[in-house]
């Protein structure tokens, strides 16, 4: 009777896997979609990463210390929300903007609701959201952000906006064709025809967009080995891209129903990164079987509906973040019915 045992409720599962090797492991399949980030657009994408990580780790240190709450900066939760932060903005921004972004994404996304595992967001989307809402001209433009060997756009003769912005600008003359001159609904067509004969520039990441989502290539790789690990499943981001592909197919042609490019809308934007690193964060995504295909359906939903009549040309952040807040729901809507209990009457 010497030695002491604790209990505690079942499952008991041993498991070698722990909050710091998931995150350190999620950060490291991200290094490729990094450094393709810094081939393509040159050493300021690596301050604006350097950066980003540095804000949201003093932030989380500093303020646990405030708070007098255990310091959790090794986890490595705080680094990889510094690193998503920095790739969802441009290379342009200046360089306080991931400072600040961080800060807000440790500092009201995170740290209020009781640290990791407990907030509702996801705090590197919640961060981009508040840079995007309070300087967007600085978080929409690209025109300097030519990547290495390749335009902003994927189109030689178009070099000042992203390949979704095109797209929205073309659709927006060709749907009012009759109020515009004949040479513009011709340029419309060919702007069109020409991005979706670009579809390697998007693959590789010969595009301007932000930092991390523009190499769909890379971000694959990390994904699968993610997915070979078992720390993100199928289910979120084949069913998020998959609603994406049905509805752009459907709804987003230029010739009308059923006209879309599948392929450009999968490649374009941050679609990938979204659906594979960012939606199926552990936290703020359901934990059911039936809940991640909703979620992930619903994803695709705002992220089309935002593409084809929002104001902006890209809508994945918003969607994951107006997801995030259903989960919650979507837990208890698809709660699995346990059998062999009494029924509540």
């Amino acid at each position: 009777m010497e030695k002491k045992f604790y209990v505690s409720s079942s499952p008991h599962i041993l498991a070698h896997e722990s909050v710091p090797k998931i995150m350190y492991t999620v950060t490291l399949t991200l290094v490729p979609a990094a450094a393709a980030g810094v081939y393509y657009f040159g050493m300021r994408a690596l301050w604006i990463m350097l950066i980003g990580i540095a804000s949201a780790v003093a932030t989380e240190g500093l303020l646990q210390k405030l708070l007098k709450k255990p310091v959790t900066i090794s986890d490595g939760s705080a680094i990889l929300t510094g690193l998503l932060l920095a790739f969802n903005v441009s290379v342009q921004v200046p360089l306080w903007m991931p400072a600040v972004g961080s800060f807000f994404a440790i500092a009201v996304g995170k740290i209020p609701f009781g640290g990791l595992g407990y907030n509702p967001m996801n705090p590197a989307l919640l961060g981009r959201a508040f840079l995007l809402a309070s300087w967007p001209t600085q978080m929409t433009v690209f025109d300097k952000s030519i990547p290495k060997g390749g335009t902003v756009s994927g189109i030689d003769a178009i070099t000042e906006a992203t390949p979704l912005n095109v797209l929205k600008m073309s659709q927006e003359v060709l749907s009012h064709a009759s109020s515009y001159p004949v040479e513009k609904v011709t340029q419309a067509h060919q702007a069109i025809n020409q991005l979706y004969d670009s579809l390697d520039k998007l693959f590789y990441g010969q595009v301007g967009g932000c930092i991390g989502e523009t190499s769909a290539l890379v971000l694959l790789i990390g994904a699968a080995f993610l997915m070979y690990k078992r720390y993100i499943g199928w289910k979120i981001p084949f069913s998020y891209i998959g609603t994406v592909a049905l509805l752009t197919w459907i709804f987003g042609g230029a010739e009308g129903l059923f006209s879309g490019n599948i392929v450009f809308h999968i490649l374009s934007g941050g679609l990938i990164l979204g659906a594979f690193f960012m939606a199926t964060d552990m936290v703020t995504s359901p934990v059911t079987f039936k809940g991640r295909i909703v979620f992930g359906c619903g994803c695709g939903v705002i992220t089309v509906l935002i593409r084809l009549v929002g104001g902006y040309p890209e809508g994945v952040s918003y969607s994951i973040l107006l997801m995030n807040l259903l989960t919650p729901v979507l837990d208890r809507w698809t709660r699995p019915k346990v059998f062999g209990g009494k029924k509540n009457k």
